[in-house]
């Protein structure tokens, strides 16, 4: 009878541990993806629709700011742009790719201050940590009006 219930127990045992295992590696790429999403949302809120103060409710307190232009700070941070966003009403930044490791988060911009500008070409990287954006590095590189090579900066 124990030997009965000892080999009925085998099937239900790992099918438990083939879900637990199948949770838990599906979860850090759920993360991820959740991630790259904040950040996405965050910033066509945030740099193309001019939401600032409903966009920035994900920007954590204690933002690190890598951009030596800009303060740290969530409040330094939204002041800064709102300003810009004054001074550059029709200012827009476009997501040409985004690219996510855990809780890095790449994103590939064109970003103009008018219809007018050539713009820049940007590569900023945002760490989220519990739902928030902590973290911020950029690279920026003006549009410029000819290339050596064919190719676009986009």
């Amino acid at each position: 009878m124990m030997r009965k219930t000892i080999f009925a127990l085998i099937p239900l045992t790992l099918g438990y541990y083939f879900l637990a295992g199948a949770a838990a590696q599906a979860s850090p790429s759920d993360d991820a993806e959740h991630n790259r999403r904040l950040v996405v949302d965050f910033y066509n809120a945030f740099f193309n629709k001019h939401q600032v103060a409903e966009a920035s409710k994900v920007v954590d307190s204690s933002y690190k700011q890598h951009n030596p232009q800009v303060p740290d700070g969530k409040a330094p941070f939204v002041s800064f742009f709102t300003d810009y966003f004054k001074k550059n009403p029709d200012a827009t930044s476009q997501i040409l790719r985004s690219a996510v490791d855990g809780d890095l988060v790449w994103l590939h911009n064109h970003s103009k201050s008018g219809p007018d500008d050539r713009g820049r070409a940007i590569v900023n990287i945002f760490r989220v940590k519990d739902g928030k954006i902590v973290e911020h590095w950029d690279v920026i590189q003006a549009v410029p009006e000819q290339a050596a090579n064919g190719n676009s900066m986009f």
